[in-house]
Order: C-alpha cells, then sequence, then structure tokens
C-alpha cells in the first residue's frame, strides 16, 4: 500500500507539472495571437489561461501538501486540500467569465475592430487541440490516482479548449461573413459556458468539504461487502466513509457470534480491508466488533452454533441501506 502511495503522489505531481507548463506556452502563445488581432474573443481565450496557470500552480501546491502523511495536528492527512483546490480553480473560472463578458460589453459599444485574424485563429486552433489532449490525459490521470484536484484542473484545461475551439470556430465565420460584431459575441458565449464549468467545480469541492455521500463509492463497499458476507456475520450497520486526498476512510459495526476471541475478530477486519483494497487501493477500515445476543438469533444464517436460542425466522436484504442504518434488531 506504502509502495502504491508513493508512485500516486509521483504521478500526480508529474501531471501537474506538465499542466502548469503546458498552460504557460498556451499563455504566451495566446496572448501573441491577441496582441496581433485586438480580437475580443482571443482575449477572452488568453483570460482564461491565466486563470489556469494561477489554480495549476495552487494544484500543484494541494498535491504536494496533501502527499504529507498524517501527523498530530492533522490526524487524518492533509488530503482535504485537494477540495480547496478545486474550489479555488472553480471560482477563478467564474471571475474570469465576468472579465470576459466586461470586456466583450465594451468592445461591442465602443465598437473595437479585430485585426489579422487569421493568424491569431491558426495559433488559437493549435492551442486548443494541445489542451484537449492535455486534458484528457490529466482527467485518466487523476482517475487513476484517486486525485479531486487532477481531475477538476483537467475538466479546466478540457474546457479551455473547448474554449479555443470555440473561439476558432467563430473567428472563421468572422473571416467569411465579415460581421466583426461575432467577435465579442462569440466571447460572451465562451463566458457563459466556463461560468458553467466553475460553478459545478465549485459545487463538487463544497460537496467533498462536507463529507457528502459519494452514491458511486457507496454502492461499490456495499456490493463487496454484500458478495462476500460470511456466514457468520450477522450484522453489518452504521456503515460511514470519508475521502481525504486519495485515501477513503471506511468503518462500520460487524456483529459476529458472541464467542469469537479477539484475535478471529481481528482476522475479519483484515479479510474486509484486503476486499475493500482490490477496488479501493488506498484505504483505511476501521470496524466495530458487536457481539451477537438472544434477540439476533432469528436473524442469524450461521446454521451450526451450539448457543442459538431460536431458529432464523426473519430474512432481511443486505445491502447499502441495511448498511447505513441501525442493527438489525433495532429496526
Amino acid at each position: 500500500m506504502q509502495k502504491f502511495e508513493q508512485n500516486n503522489i509521483t504521478d500526480k505531481k508529474k501531471a501537474a507539472w506538465l499542466s502548469l507548463t503546458v498552460g504557460l506556452a498556451m499563455f504566451i502563445s495566446k496572448s501573441i495571437a491577441y496582441l496581433n488581432t485586438n480580437s475580443t474573443a482571443i482575449y477572452s481565450d488568453a483570460a482564461e489561461s491565466v486563470v489556469h496557470i494561477a489554480a495549476t500552480g495552487f494544484a500543484l501546491y494541494s498535491i504536494y501538501l496533501s502527499s504529507k502523511p498524517a501527523d498530530e495536528t492533522h490526524l487524518f492527512g492533509y488530503g482535504k486540500i485537494e477540495f480547496f483546490s478545486a474550489g479555488l480553480e472553480g471560482l477563478l473560472i467564474i471571475i474570469a467569465a465576468f472579465a470576459i463578458i466586461y470586456n466583450s460589453v465594451k468592445n461591442i459599444l465602443t465598437g473595437i475592430l479585430p485585426e489579422q485574424l487569421d493568424i491569431g485563429t491558426t495559433i488559437i486552433a493549435t492551442a486548443g487541440i494541445i489542451n484537449l489532449l492535455l486534458g484528457f490525459y490529466l482527467i485518466k490521470k487523476g482517475k487513476s490516482t484517486n486525485s479531486l484536484t487532477l481531475v477538476a484542473d483537467g475538466k479546466h484545461v478540457l474546457t479551455d479548449s473547448y474554449t479555443s475551439l470555440g473561439v476558432v470556430a467563430g473567428l472563421i465565420l468572422v473571416l467569411i461573413t465579415n460581421y466583426v460584431t461575432l467577435d465579442p459575441l462569440i466571447a460572451i458565449a465562451v463566458a457563459l459556458n466556463i461560468l458553467f464549468t466553475g460553478y459545478k467545480l465549485i459545487r463538487e469541492s463544497f460537496g467533498g468539504l462536507m463529507n457528502k455521500t459519494d452514491l458511486e463509492i457507496l454502492n461499490t463497499i456495499s456490493d463487496l461487502l454484500t458478495q462476500n458476507k460470511r456466514e457468520y456475520w450477522i450484522d453489518i450497520h452504521h456503515l460511514r466513509f470519508w475521502k481525504s486526498g486519495e485515501i477513503i476512510f471506511v468503518d462500520f459495526h460487524l456483529i459476529l457470534p458472541f464467542y469469537f476471541t479477539i484475535k478471529e475478530s481481528h482476522h475479519e477486519e483484515e479479510f474486509v480491508e484486503d476486499l475493500l483494497q482490490s477496488k479501493f487501493p488506498l484505504v483505511s477500515v476501521r470496524i466495530h466488533m458487536d457481539y451477537c445476543k438472544e434477540e439476533v438469533c432469528k436473524f442469524c444464517d450461521l446454521k451450526k452454533c451450539e448457543f442459538r436460542k431460536e431458529e432464523k425466522s426473519i430474512n432481511f436484504e443486505w445491502g447499502s441501506k441495511k448498511y447505513l442504518g441501525d442493527p438489525i434488531y433495532m429496526q
């Protein structure tokens, strides 16, 4: 697990550095395109690149910070910083969008005309294709390393790419029709699109900071426990989980026969941890072992039990709804 975690951290750092380097190159090229064209649409694209650089810089910092091991001041590690990073990126995107809208409206009113759009269009098209490839790479790497920061950065880069390609399509129309008012109108359309992306990033960030239940993770944990349930597992309840960086913390209560030894109970925790690691390589499991009482005999599947007080008479469905709730005998 430790080796996997170290490889994860290394991969995330490399991806973040690549994103920052490409972002700087894209900003320089788009700035050159804007200075040569005076195009509002290209200005909007360049403005988003400024946001990308700032956000990627903070993302890189958050990856370095989140890779620090847990200590006395942060018992669950520093992984939550990734949610702050995603939220900041979303906020910066929204600020950039409003700046683009303001500049576009001003240019419509003052009638500033773009120049040399053929050169600018070529530069922006090239930048868009490069960002498209980078965005898909960052999202793929973010999912494989379980990094919200990289996924958020990848989504931002993809937005930047779609922005560039949209700008290119619009500028081609300007070149064909010579209707220059299309230029700031395209910029406004771009701004509205990235506003929505910023909103989604902020919503995802708040969800993580508030430990909003991730249904995909919940269903995966639930399916693993249900499909691999032991005959002597009498009940699972009060399941809880949360993420800190790439680590998933899982805890729940498990009712076992009262005559199980501490060693036998500990083996169950090891079994569950190995089980969950098959889907979540970085997982920390804590199980509170409860011992059975007479009132659970009617729910128990264990056939060979010399201490049974009554036969099983009540069936119940094992699954996420059950695991999240109270003990079966309290329902």
